[in-house]
């Protein structure tokens, strides 16, 4: 049986593996980017961001300055029984993580109206940064899986969800929603983008499907969909850091919900930056724990 220490280490272990690690398919997107990029400046750029990670990974070091917002996905078998404290536990993995990493702090102090004016300045302890709320998940099985993404300002000031009128064309959805990264890469400064896209009927559905894009995302395997909004945004010729080239996106990740009788779908969209999405998971089942 699992219990709440090994929770609390495997969270603290994934925070410092996604601030700190490109993925698998983040590499080989960068590397092939990288060998089809005709444009000097741009190739330069993407150069120094494999380097950079390189870097980041050889001394456990922060990908980025900004070290981002935890975000954390269990996902729990419906035959797996959770040791008393397993909540606590991930909460003190947070903590634990964004002192080992280091975060950068970015907690502000004070009550509602002093937060929003930051008016009382930053908490130093990187371990003020508390998490966004957990988003669970029950499946069939036996084991739990456990996601933490690190979520960067940037991004986030870029983001969108909004109404599309999609006229019952996928092309339309697709070209405004891509529209939307386009006009937001070029401010976005930290190009190469991945577009994160979540299609819902609601708001929050939207968003949350975004999300798990983001969390089940991979750049090595991508839908027809998929391709389509990065050729679009790629396009645009903006380029990494908006120097030009070829390589604005070096993907896209969609996640598409169920859908109600209506004109429009409520859209999410992310420009996740360079360095991004920072993502590691750990599974539980009865082997063991695996990271990746």
């Amino acid at each position: 049986m699992i219990n709440s220490e090994e929770i609390q280490a495997a969270v603290k272990a994934c925070l410092v593996k996604a601030g700190t690690s490109f993925r698998k398919d983040q590499l080989s997107s960068l590397r092939h980017a990288i060998q089809k990029e005709s444009n000097p400046k741009a190739r330069w750029v993407l150069e120094r961001i494999l380097e950079n990670a390189h870097v980041a990974d050889k001394e456990k070091l922060p990908l980025c300055d900004d070290t981002g917002i935890p975000h954390v996905f269990v996902e729990i078998g419906e035959e797996v029984q959770l040791p008393k404290g397993w909540a606590q536990a991930i909460n003190k993995g947070i903590a634990l993580g964004l002192q080992a990493m280091p975060g950068r702090p970015m907690a502000i102090k004070g009550n509602a109206v002093e937060r929003i004016e930051q008016t009382r300045g930053l908490f130093q302890d990187p371990q003020k940064v508390l998490p966004a709320p957990v988003f669970m998940k029950a499946v069939a099985g036996n084991h739990l899986k456990l996601t933490v993404l690190l979520l960067g300002g940037g991004p986030e000031i870029r983001a969108k969800t909004y109404r599309i009128f999609h006229q019952r064309n996928i092309d339309v959805l697709l070209n405004e929603a891509a529209g939307w990264i386009v006009s937001e890469a070029a401010n976005l400064g930290c190009t190469p983008c991945v577009a994160a896209i979540g299609i819902g009927r609601s708001h929050a559905e939207a968003s949350a499907l975004m999300l798990e894009g983001m969390k089940d995302g991979n750049l090595c395997r991508q839908s027809r969909l998929e391709k389509r909004v990065t050729a679009i945004i790629n396009a645009s010729r903006t380029g990494p850091l908006g120097l030009g080239g070829h390589t604005t996106a070096l993907g896209a990740f969609i996640k598409v919900g169920p859908q109600r009788a209506s004109g429009v779908r409520i859209v999410s969209v992310r420009p996740c930056c360079c360095m991004e999405p920072r993502r590691a998971t750990v599974v539980f089942n009865e082997t063991g724990q695996m990271m990746d």
